[in-house]
């Protein structure tokens, strides 16, 4: 059955959690450790149904699908081969009764799933702005890492317009653009209230941002312990192998 639904130039990677496996190509867009600490700080509640802006491969749905009962997903994807890929490993996996995935513009979720749905957005948005950054030359790398398309601004609106009253938005972003990132949430009425910044290294500058915000929610920051994700050796620090379930 597995073998079915493996296309060429595409592997079956174990997300080392529960056996659960995702669809990935060597040459193309793969999650990456950010996908992976966003799962983990956006704490999915029993019973919650979440969206996921953005959803790549599906790596998001998969992993919190295991971290909570009764969770639901709608995952958003605007690459049709992409959201093909991630609608195989929730097949794989089955989990379609729990993750759909569709192929559609964030902008349109809304008229997809209705408004004020999800007690949960999570979302991974486009790094670098329209025509700053080198572009990559694997299509699906270059529409996942810029909003040339669908600006900041629009994609955060979007992430809104799903996201009761007192909902949660849980984002990772370059650090550079925080304050960019916080504009964009207060102008959805979502307001930043957890932040954790992460670093390669003790003393080192931030390089990502996990950010939680409250729609509805009144001012006031939480800004938790850095996050170091290796030691001085280069290997994983332990909260890094609590995060990947290696202890």
């Amino acid at each position: 059955m597995d073998g079915k639904l493996i296309r060429e130039r595409e592997r079956l990677d174990d997300l080392q959690r529960g056996g659960l496996r995702i669809l990935q190509r060597p040459n193309g867009f793969r999650f990456g450790t950010d996908a992976v600490l966003l799962a983990d700080f956006a704490g999915v509640k029993k019973g919650e149904h979440v969206a996921d802006m953005g959803t790549g491969t599906g790596v998001l749905p998969l992993l919190l699908s295991a971290r909570a009962e009764g969770t639901t997903f709608d995952a958003f994807e605007i690459q049709a081969d992409v959201a093909d890929m991630a609608a195989r490993s929730v097949r794989i996996n089955g989990l379609e009764q729990r993750i759909r995935v569709h192929h559609a513009d964030c902008r349109e979720a809304a008229g997809v799933i209705g408004h004020e749905c999800c007690q949960l957005v999570v979302s991974n948005p486009p790094y670098t702005r329209g025509g700053a950054g080198l572009v990559s030359p694997e299509a699906t790398r270059a529409i996942s890492r810029s909003d040339s398309d669908c600006s900041l601004e629009e994609w955060i609106l979007a992430c809104g317009r799903v996201l009761k009253n007192g909902g949660r938005l849980c984002c990772v972003f370059p650090a550079p653009r925080f304050l960019e990132l916080c504009d964009a949430m207060r102008a959805a009425r979502i307001e930043p209230k957890r932040v954790r910044f992460v670093v390669a290294r003790e003393n080192a500058a931030p390089k990502l941002v996990l950010t939680e915000g409250l729609k509805g929610g009144r001012p006031g920051l939480h800004v938790q312990p850095m996050l170091i994700t290796h030691d001085a050796e280069g290997n994983f620090t332990q909260e890094m192998r609590r995060i990947y379930g290696e202890e």
